[in-house]
């Protein structure tokens, strides 16, 4: 990668060493063809950071990469193996000793998202992904961390209206929720609203036992836990009671204009096309809105068509509109929550083809994915 990195030459007293500088010298350790490349790692790192608790980063990297010899001692690394091999380690882990100077941790799951990164066709820096913090709260920073995120933050940034489409675990309404955090201290935003259906109720809440906040509670739930990760919980109630963090049912947005507010709409597969409408037009001045969902898990009563599914269809030539699709390759719960949503999918298609029959999905609402 050069000279353009902090840690592409030594800083700590002895000979500079270009992280570019690769030697085919053929000694004992080297195979016909092979290279060998040493890296620099900057003072300022301690081992522990690049290499990871019990050198599982270095682990990570060596499992990604088995042509590839590693070898760490002091502050040098050295890579030994063939040459796109060895090149292909350099551009990572120079990306990693980045992310690692930013003070983003280290740790074998970002090692393999940013061998993705690095063998997609994407174009996509590991460090410019994985160091875009979106909020700082209680001792942790929220960050993106797949290209995917990333772009779905981007076009929250660059646009009024922006859908956030995609399976379970993909950190739509979480990711949605920081950048809502983030305008309201940055004083972009005067207040938050945060809403979903409550379809399980048929959005007749009034049916239901208990006081308003017992009644909404269950179905907001996911709102106020995220809501948790990233503000003060004691502070929650005060703003609660101020009216700079409303929480509520979609129903309650009927008849409404707002203005100056970061709106989010979670679980948005559960709306009507009449619904979303609804939703779309409470948008005032000075706002933005996001919209969350994932069309594989909608709930609705048998024959209602999901607002979801067909507004991306509907507002096609609108301006200042985005739609972001995330895919298993964005997950970022345990691995298996990717292969599942895979092996969901691949069940669908085979079922499509072959025809409809009696199974799971001619089930409630027709849901066809993981819950």
């Amino acid at each position: 990668m050069g000279s353009a990195h902090p840690h592409s030459e030594e800083t700590s007293g002895h000979r500079a060493v270009p992280m570019a500088e690769t030697t085919s010298r053929r000694g004992a350790a080297l195979g016909p063809g092979d290279v060998e490349h040493r890296i620099i790692v900057p003072a300022h790192l301690p081992a522990v950071t690049v290499l990871g608790p019990g050198d599982e980063v270095l682990r990570a990297v060596e499992a990604g990469f088995p042509a590839v010899r590693i070898h760490a001692r002091g502050d040098q690394i050295t890579l030994q193996g063939p040459p796109s091999e060895v090149g292909l380690v350099t551009r990572l882990l120079d990306e990693l000793l980045e992310v690692a100077s930013a003070g983003a941790p280290l740790t074998a799951d970002v090692v393999t998202r940013s061998v993705r990164m690095l063998t997609a066709a994407t174009g996509a820096r590991p460090a410019e992904v994985l160091t875009h913090n979106i909020l700082s709260s209680r001792g942790r920073t929220i960050r993106p961390k797949t290209v995917g995120q990333k772009r779905y933050v981007d076009a929250i940034d660059q646009h009024t209206i922006t859908f956030g489409i995609g399976p379970a675990g993909t950190g739509k309404t979480y990711l949605a929720m920081a950048k809502a955090v983030q305008a309201l201290q940055a004083k972009q935003v005067n207040r938050i609203l945060l809403t979903r259906p409550a379809v399980e109720a048929g959005e007749r809440l009034g049916f239901l036992p208990g006081t308003l906040t017992e009644k909404i509670d269950p179905y907001l739930r996911p709102l106020y836990d995220a809501l948790h990760d990233m503000v003060d919980p004691d502070s929650i109630p005060r703003l609660i009671d101020a009216g700079t963090v409303e929480v509520a049912p979609l129903a309650y947005m009927r008849g409404r204009t707002l203005n100056d507010a970061f709106i989010i709409l979670d679980e948005a597969q559960n709306t009507s096309s009449d619904q979303m409408k609804m939703f779309l037009t409470r948008l005032g001045f000075g706002s933005r809105m996001v919209v969350t969902g994932d069309v594989t898990q909608v709930d609705l009563p048998g024959g209602t068509t999901s607002g979801l599914r067909v507004v991306e269809e509907i507002l096609s030539g609108v301006d200042d509109v985005a739609f972001c699709r995330l895919t298993s390759e964005d997950v970022v719960r345990h691995r298996l929550v990717g292969d599942i949503i895979d092996a969901y999918a691949v069940w669908d298609s085979r079922r499509a083809a072959d025809g409809p029959d009696d199974g799971p999905r001619a089930g409630r609402g027709g849901r066809g994915g993981p819950r």
